[in-house]
């Protein structure tokens, strides 16, 4: 049996299978699983829903689990091949007591993971998975009997969930990409039910993600749709993750929009309609929040919180918020216009209407905000052993740079957010990030400044001589 410990994150779970974690491991994981949800629900035979993405071991994956958590006797309902979202979304309408979703996201080949959860529309915090950890490592399993029954065709009822609430009336031509992973199988159904003329690129289920991950934070996917919104003269590109629970957006001229912007668009549009709201946004998001007038106009607040879908669900739910909108491309949207999780699809139906309420193409519709320079999220490598110690190191150093006023870019710090890594902001409105991974051996890094792109690359070129001083950094993923 193997399972290794560091592939308890801090939201979800994800190892390298049968490198780190083998079909027993998968085993007790589902019996500690099924352990902790008898413990929180009280119940016998609680239900659990679980579901699992297009990779070629997930569904064994699903089985192994789902044998041990048959184990500690929880009945499980098995709704085949999906999205995280679709998994999410059943727990409403099937009203089911927990959770699990077999799907390593926008991960390499090689990798697996569960997301999972108990409460509605709440994944696993870091309490909830140390919790589980423990339970599962130190084997201290439930023994009960439960069963396990397939449903059929639930794939339709979330399909026409989605659709049935979003009509559109303009006829938005859009790409819609998926990295031939599962969204393929979803979204441009979706997307052409609500109206949508739909144009499918690498939509066909392929396992070995022939040409790259399906990830709308990787360049080479973003290159894609830019060409193929451009080659059909479309008004818009959508890409979706390994799992749909997230959506990048190309504009109409072929340009990325980094999510974060997209959200502060979508939040515009929504602060129109429902006034005082709260927003929820990640500390890697763009510092225009705070300041927009729109949203100031319109009362609304917005609260930075710690980066990752766990944090920001739980955020939106405990604060009432609208929505939440992170960097990474996950969005949350809290009733009337969903149950707080984040859907990719739906993000992309979000932007539809913000485009269904006006004339202006996307291109015109961001040239509305003001200015920044973003450096995309980089990651460095840095081993899961270490990589919380060192953003410590990073926290002690730049609150020390702040009190003994030494300057960056010639800037002085003007304030420091420290409830997720070190977010610093300079006098000009620029920042930048440090923080650990929360899913893989690596550091992110992420600048913004209002001002120009040299003041952005300068930042950046302060960050990495701090982290290359400890000596605990690789090579990053991607560089400006």
């Amino acid at each position: 049996m193997k399972i290794n410990p560091n592939g308890f994150r801090e939201y979800d779970a994800r190892w390298l299978f049968e490198k780190d974690i083998d079909l027993e491991g998968i085993n007790d994981l589902g019996r500690g699983l099924g352990t902790q949800i008898i413990n929180h629900t009280k119940k016998n035979n609680p239900r659990v829903i679980v579901g699992h993405d297009y990779r070629s071991y997930s569904e064994d994956i699903k089985k192994a689990l789902s044998k041990g958590l048959v184990s500690t006797g929880c009945n499980v309902e098995d709704i085949g091949l999906s999205l995280s979202p679709t998994v999410y979304f059943a727990q409403f309408n099937m009203n089911s007591d927990a959770i699990a979703m077999i799907t390593a996201s926008h991960n390499e080949n090689g990798w697996t993971g569960v997301k999972m959860g108990i409460k509605k529309g709440l994944t696993h915090g870091p309490e909830e998975m140390k919790e589980l950890k423990d339970i599962t490592l130190n084997k201290k399993f439930i023994n009960g009997e439960g069963v396990s029954k397939n449903i059929n065709n639930f794939k339709k009822i979330y399909i026409e969930d989605l659709i049935k609430k979003n009509k559109i009336k303009k006829k938005i031509k859009a790409v819609v990409a998926c990295g031939n992973g599962t969204a393929g199988i979803f979204a441009p159904e979706i997307l052409k039910g609500i109206g949508c003329d739909v144009i499918e690129l690498d939509c066909k289920l392929d396992w070995s993600f022939p040409k790259y991950n399906p990830n709308p934070e990787d360049l080479k996917m973003l290159k894609e749709i830019a060409k193929v919104v451009k080659d059909n003269d479309a008004d818009i590109g959508f890409g979706f993750d390994g799992d749909g629970d997230r959506c990048g957006v190309i504009d109409d001229k072929g340009n990325e929009i980094y999510s974060d912007k997209i959200g502060l668009l979508i939040a515009r549009n929504l602060s129109k309609k429902h006034k005082k709201s709260k927003f929820i946004v990640d500390v890697k998001s763009t510092g225009l929040y705070s300041k927009d007038k729109i949203l100031l106009e319109n009362q609304c607040k917005t609260i930075y919180w710690k980066t990752g879908h766990s944090h920001i669900k739980r955020k939106v739910n405990f604060e009432k918020a609208l929505a939440g909108f992170e960097k990474s491309g996950h969005f949350f949207f809290n009733q009337p216009l969903g149950y707080g999780y984040d859907d990719g699809i739906n993000s992309a139906i979000q932007v539809c209407h913000l485009l269904d309420g006006q004339n202006n193409k996307i291109s015109e519709i961001i040239a509305e905000l003001p200015k920044t320079f973003q450096t995309p999220t980089m990651a460095p490598f840095c081993k899961d052993e270490e990589k919380y110690k060192v953003v410590d190191e990073m926290v002690k150093k730049i609150q020390e740079l702040k009190m003994t006023k030494i300057k960056i870019d010639n800037l002085s710090i003007t304030e420091l957010l420290t409830v997720n890594g070190i977010r610093f902001s300079l006098e000009d409105g620029s920042w930048g990030l440090i923080r650990a991974s929360s899913n893989k051996p690596s550091l992110v890094v992420v600048v913004e400044s209002p001002t120009s792109d040299v003041r952005k690359k300068n930042i950046f070129t302060f960050i990495d001589d701090l982290l290359q001083k400890t000596k605990k950094v690789g090579e990053y993923d991607q560089k400006i």
